[in-house]
């Protein structure tokens, strides 16, 4: 009886400890070390994972939709802040000139933020490495064009190559752009802006990486090349890419504000923290300060976090600093 058992049990330990091994190995890893010694870095990951949650769960935490003109009343425009002496509840940071809540859009302008930054950074991130990869791989004239596309297109600020995709979207399709349109065309504006830094840095490490042996060996059993850069060498180039990705981030949001801000992004009626400063800034002098500072806070604070957490991977992915 004894004898029946005890095989099973030890059949029990070894599958639990490969369940458990992974998550085992990254608390044991040189990153998450890195991670805990940093209480900057911890902040900073605390701060954006929050700013995340409150985006996620704004139609929960929000007293009003600032997107539906049902529920919003001009009686109740630039309302001061709840701790001032003209505040009103439950208008905790104040309202703006629309009579919308200034906490509640925040929230929803955070959505767009967000929504615009990561899929920006998505779309830049996918042509750059897509680029990268055949670039570094095959070499000759097919390196040599993609890189100096690559080469002409950084000799323009990015902003001003948002504002041209930005300009030739607006002059096909005029003023028949709606606010869900207008969001594509940012997310593919700022996807043409940054896949450059991306195509750059994976074609630099796949020079180094497809002289090695493994790719040999893989060419040398017939695997096709295709298969051999999506599985063998692009693991071995993303330290580089996450990095580029974090702060390529908060690029991305701040482009996003830029153009918002400059006219040339979302609308009024579905507005982002950007065209909340834009609204905000024609009533400073007015003494409405709270329309354009608490959205300004939002966004600095948002950027501050994520060019941290840039930062510290950054560190942390090379092995010079270990």
């Amino acid at each position: 009886m004894t004898d029946a058992v005890v095989p099973r049990s030890t059949e029990a330990a070894p599958r639990a400890g490969r369940g458990t091994s992974w998550l085992r190995r990254a608390l044991d890893s040189d990153i998450f070390y890195s991670f805990r010694r940093s209480r900057m870095t911890m902040i900073a990951a605390a701060i954006t994972l929050l700013f995340f949650l409150l985006a996620i769960l704004a139609p929960i935490l929000a007293v009003q939709n600032p997107f539906d003109p049902a529920q919003l009343q001009l009686m109740n425009s630039r309302i001061s802040p709840l701790w001032t002496a003209d505040g009103q509840a439950p208008f905790l940071l104040g309202t703006d000139e629309q009579g919308r809540d200034v906490l509640s859009a925040i929230l929803y302008g955070l959505r767009i933020s967000l929504a615009v930054g990561v899929l920006g950074m998505l779309l830049a991130g996918t042509i750059g490495i897509t680029l990268g990869l055949v670039a570094g791989y095959v070499g000759g004239a097919v390196d040599g064009l993609i890189m100096r596309i690559a080469d002409v297109q950084l000799t323009f600020p990015a902003i001003l190559i948002a504002l041209l995709v930005n300009g030739v979207a607006k002059s096909m399709f005029g003023n028949k752009l709606d606010p869900t349109s207008m969001l594509v065309v940012l997310v593919l504006a700022i996807g043409l802006s940054f896949w450059v830094q991306y195509a750059r840095t994976v074609r630099s490490s796949v020079l180094v990486e497809k002289n090695k042996d493994y790719v040999a060996a893989a060419q040398l059993i017939g695997l096709p090349a295709q298969k051999i850069m999506l599985r063998h060498v692009l693991p071995n180039a993303m330290g580089p890419v996450l990095v580029i990705a974090t702060i390529n981030l908060a690029l991305a949001v701040l482009t996003e504000a830029t153009l918002s801000f400059l006219g040339a992004g979302m609308p009024e009626t579905m507005p982002s923290l950007g065209t909340l400063i834009r609204i905000g800034n024609n009533y400073l002098f007015a003494g409405e300060w709270w329309i354009v500072a608490f959205p300004g806070i939002a966004l600095a604070g948002l950027i501050l976090s994520i060019n941290l957490l840039g930062d510290w991977l950054r560190d942390a992915l090379n092995p010079k600093l270990r």
